[in-house]
């Protein structure tokens, strides 16, 4: 259509209009902020003196020498959503970081998982979240806070409050998921230690000993100075066997501490030095209370091994010892993530539920090494849990093992676990630059294979054999999922 002379004026007119705060005193986001304006939000465009390219609330499309005015010349109110796209592709911009909704999966609890308190949640909030916005969030979800924690692994803080009434987990946790302030928010699960059976005490040989080879790998290193966090339930840190051994401890509990037979058991397969041996003798162990005594057993939540998991991390622990099972957690999940990105290598019980059993967790998760359990005779532990991400096998089975003021035999994978842990803590005692990947390398290439050729889901890699771990050097990363590798020697000094 042909254009009408007064028409080309009026938008003469009208460029220059627009184009005369661009040209006195600078650009009119230098003016906005001389004046004490907010500053313009649009996106710098590319290259090129003066307004080219710049696109802002109010103005349309600049391109170099030439400005499209679009009727709304003054900023849109508060309340309104600024676009750069077409009108077609329009989509509100993301709210800033600091108040950004949770992403990815719910953290409602699968259907028919019965393993939580029944009446509690687990959130997780920023810590830049005012105190004022924590009360509101806590009245407008009608939740009784319990208590808090800073996670410093996270840089989160996280609250365990109470559901007064009779609303299920799984709808408070999504109708929490659905506020910006809030990062996550999960169920309070439940974990159990993973010890089977106990006997009194019976004959006092250690089978396991010449099984792992500690006594050869015991010449080479004893654990001296590496700190062994055990997250389980109260250790008795006057027993003969660890006098000396736990170096400090941490009650993640309201309840006051008490020694229990799992703790000291577990403590003293790693650090025992007295009518026992164990597979660190020398290493110090963090003793870290998370779980109570329950129906002859003990049983720790979500929060109390998040709580745990943060203060061996702050106190420099090299491992973490896991004898615990239960369900998929997404908090403590993230919680390993970075305990492992940290350098803190992850040992875990695989759980004693057999063989029909789902994945156990912490050990199913891909940062933490899975143990499995055997018997005198190499064979599998009969209530071991199976599964592709089994990663190795230690005796557990008809252990001699510590408790309170004496001994007993006890079976479980959680005494594997513990022997792997020490394991692991000779072997950062003798080349402190092992990675978590580089650990988990050795252990299964080093591993004598049992059961079925290769890894396979009941053993793993094999068992653990110490001497031939401690003993190997140059294992590629690449070993941790491909079987055996040739071991190459390295000067063992003096035996």
């Amino acid at each position: 259509m042909p254009i009408q002379r007064h028409t080309l004026l009026s938008l003469a007119a009208a460029i220059a209009l627009i184009a005369a705060p661009m040209t006195i005193g600078g650009s009119a986001q230098a003016q906005q902020q001389n004046r004490g304006d907010k500053p313009v939000t649009g996106n710098s465009g590319g290259g090129g003196g003066g307004g080219g390219g710049f696109r802002g609330p109010g103005w349309g499309v600049v391109v170099p020498g030439l400005i499209m005015a679009i009727p709304h010349l003054a900023p849109p109110p508060p309340d309104r959503e600024i676009y750069d796209e077409p009108a077609q592709s329009r989509q509100p911009r993301r709210p800033p970081p600091q108040t950004a909704a949770r992403r990815g999966p719910s953290g409602a609890p699968p259907a028919n998982e019965n393993r939580l308190v029944p009446d509690e949640v687990v959130i997780e909030l920023r810590n830049t979240v005012r105190p004022q916005q924590i009360d509101t969030l806590q009245r407008r979800h009608r939740l009784t806070r319990i208590e808090s924690q800073v996670n410093q692994l996270s840089g989160t803080t996280l609250y365990r409050w109470r559901i007064p009434d009779r609303r299920s987990v799984a709808q408070v946790v999504r109708e929490l998921e659905a506020n910006n302030l809030v990062v996550s928010a999960q169920p309070n699960y439940l974990y159990k230690l993973q010890q089977s059976e106990q006997k009194p005490a019976g004959d006092p040989a250690q089978y396991e000993l010449a099984k792992l080879r500690l006594p050869e790998a015991h010449a080479l290193a004893q654990g001296d100075g590496i700190r062994v966090a055990v997250i389980d339930s109260g250790i008795d840190t006057e027993h003969d066997e660890l006098k000396g051994s736990v170096t400090d401890y941490y009650n993640a509990l309201a309840t006051p501490m008490a020694a229990h037979n799992h703790g000291t058991a577990i403590a003293a397969l790693i650090a025992g030095h007295g009518k026992l041996l164990g597979a660190a003798p020398k290493a110090k162990i963090l003793a870290i209370r998370a779980f109570d005594p329950k129906e002859g057993g003990a049983e720790g939540t979500t929060f109390a091994i998040l709580k745990g998991i943060d203060w061996a991390a702050a106190n420099k622990a090299n491992v973490i010892n896991m004898s615990f099972a239960g369900p998929n957690d997404p908090a403590i999940r993230r919680s390993l993530e970075a305990a492992y990105k940290k350098g803190i290598v992850l040992v875990a019980a695989a759980g004693n539920e057999g063989p029909a059993s789902p994945p156990l967790y912490p050990a199913a998760y891909p940062d933490v090494i899975a143990v499995t359990a055997t018997d005198a005779e190499d064979k599998l532990f009969a209530q071991s849990n199976r599964g592709r991400h089994i990663a190795v096998a230690a005796p557990g089975d008809q252990m001699l093992v510590a408790i309170p003021n004496g001994y007993e035999v006890s079976s479980g994978t959680s005494y594997s676990a513990a022997e792997i842990s020490g394991i692991v803590a000779l072997m950062l005692e003798r080349d402190g630059r092992l990675t978590p990947a580089k650990v988990r390398a050795i252990l299964l290439a080093t591993a004598r294979d049992l059961g079925p050729k290769g890894r396979d889901p009941e053993f793993g890699a094999g068992l653990v054999d110490a001497m031939e771990a401690l003993s190997a050097s140059g294992i590629p990363v690449s070993a941790a999922s491909s079987g055996k590798r040739p071991v190459e020697r390295v000067s063992t000094g003096t035996r």
